[in-house]
């Protein structure tokens, strides 16, 4: 049996007062080319907004006896908003998060300024929406938040309600509210960019792309198009009364959910193929480009029976599938395991930082490949660049790769190394694309 090191370091500096430096933006020297932070300052501000008369599923009670009429209540929504800054705004750099114990407060160092000017631009910037996993929060993605701000996109990540480190509630809210609460924030985008508000002319909310992470990306399958199966709707331990059924594959309430100024998905390690919420009829309804990212040892949303599965399902439009060889469920999308996270909890039962870490890759490099290829998936299907597909037309498998350059450095015709990798620096990867027939 292995022996589980119990650290108190992290809870003395804490009880101290004492804080660590928790960078989001290293870029490692072997770094991708497109990893690369862009042009833009980067500027961050805070959001508050309130989904007003919406199914109140932690007020049902799936034990007791189905409502005459399901409750409701407002529902708040904090969204983090990263952008591309002035170059003479000032602002602090401060990103306040807590860790997945939910009672630990941190501190993360970027290079956002709080409240910073944005940059005006002829040509209003492409929208991101970010949604985290169960659970999450609004910092989890950060690094990669940041990083595409600075390359010229307007980035607002969600704290989805009974869903963050410190609302976390029954899973069947969740469930039901991942794909509403990501249109709403859409459409509250939306709203602030219109003429003589707050943003207008900043963004476009019409050139929209979404990346979520687990149930993030559970909620982004829902909201390209991909219905839920009705055995996932008769589940006990979901969606209370069948509430999920707005959902389903084939309802008249997943049609109307459908919104085409999301133009492009990333979906990483998206949860629900290995429990029965997707299948091929369902999947077949996903009408927006989508880069799917997964470890081929994922033992949370799986691989194989998981996010493979639902790669493999997803004909219609064209879909990509990035492998990180070997990495589990955390592949790519959770931001550095902050200092203070290194100790075990007693009452979580592991250790903090298992949370955001993967067992055998080192986060940064999965977070600099993680924002190469989203730059050039988002670059691509956002912004029209042609150069970035190049980025993405690869030989299978990194390994397979073969580095071959003249005297002069430029590629010969055996040269297949992965683009924007250097000489020996692209391993343990693979990237599949399907184009529909």
């Amino acid at each position: 049996m292995t022996k589980v090191t119990k650290s108190v370091l992290p809870i003395a500096l804490i009880a101290s007062g004492a804080a660590w430096a928790n960078p989001i933006d290293t870029q490692l020297p072997n770094a991708p080319a497109l990893a690369g932070y862009g042009a833009y300052p980067v500027g961050v501000r805070q959001l508050e907004m309130v989904n007003a008369d919406q199914v109140n599923i932690l007020a049902i009670d799936p034990a007791g006896e189905k409502p005459e009429t399901l409750p409701r209540y407002d529902r708040p929504l904090t969204v983090e908003l990263w952008y591309p800054a002035d170059n003479d705004a000032t602002g602090t750099t401060e990103l306040r998060t807590y860790l997945r114990d939910g009672t630990t407060e941190v501190t993360l160092t970027g290079r956002a300024m709080r409240d910073a000017a944005p940059a005006v631009s002829e040509m209003p910037y492409p929208l991101v929406l970010v949604s985290h996993g169960y659970p999450g929060n609004r910092f989890l993605l950060s690094h990669l938040a940041e990083n595409l701000a600075s390359k010229g996109y307007v980035v607002a990540s969600i704290d989805h309600t009974d869903s963050t480190y410190r609302t976390q509630a029954a899973f069947g809210s969740t469930l039901v509210n991942r794909p509403l609460d990501q249109l709403f924030v859409l459409q509250q985008m939306a709203d602030m960019a219109q003429e003589g508000e707050v943003f207008a002319g900043l963004y476009d909310a019409d050139n929209t792309g979404l990346i979520g992470y687990s149930m993030g990306g559970y909620g982004a399958i829902i909201t390209a198009g991909g219905g839920v199966t009705e055995a996932s709707v008769a589940y006990d331990w979901g969606g209370p009364f069948g509430t999920l059924g707005i959902h389903q594959s084939g309802s008249t309430s997943h049609a109307e959910l459908f919104d085409d100024r999301i133009k492009a998905v990333v979906a990483v390690g998206p949860w629900g193929m290995n429990r029965g919420f997707w299948d091929a009829e369902g999947l077949s309804g996903v009408k927006i480009p989508t880069l799917f990212v997964a470890g081929s040892e994922d033992d949370v949303s799986e691989y194989e029976t998981g996010v493979r599965a639902i790669w493999e399902n997803v004909n219609t439009v064209e879909s990509a599938l990035l492998t990180y060889v070997n990495a589990g469920h955390n592949a790519g999308a959770p931001m550095p395991a902050p200092k203070e996270s290194y100790y075990f909890n007693e009452d979580k039962g592991f250790n903090i930082s298992e949370h955001y870490s993967d067992a055998v890759w080192d986060t940064v490099r999965m977070n600099n490949i993680l924002q190469h290829f989203t730059t050039a998936w988002l670059n691509e299907k956002l912004k029209g660049d042609a150069e970035a597909g190049s980025y993405l037309d690869l030989t299978e498998s990194s390994n397979d790769g073969v580095w071959s350059v003249d005297e002069d450095g430029k590629p010969t015709d055996e040269h297949s190394y992965w683009k924007g990798f250097a000489e020996g620096t692209a391993k343990g990867l693979r990237f599949e694309v399907k184009r529909p027939q």
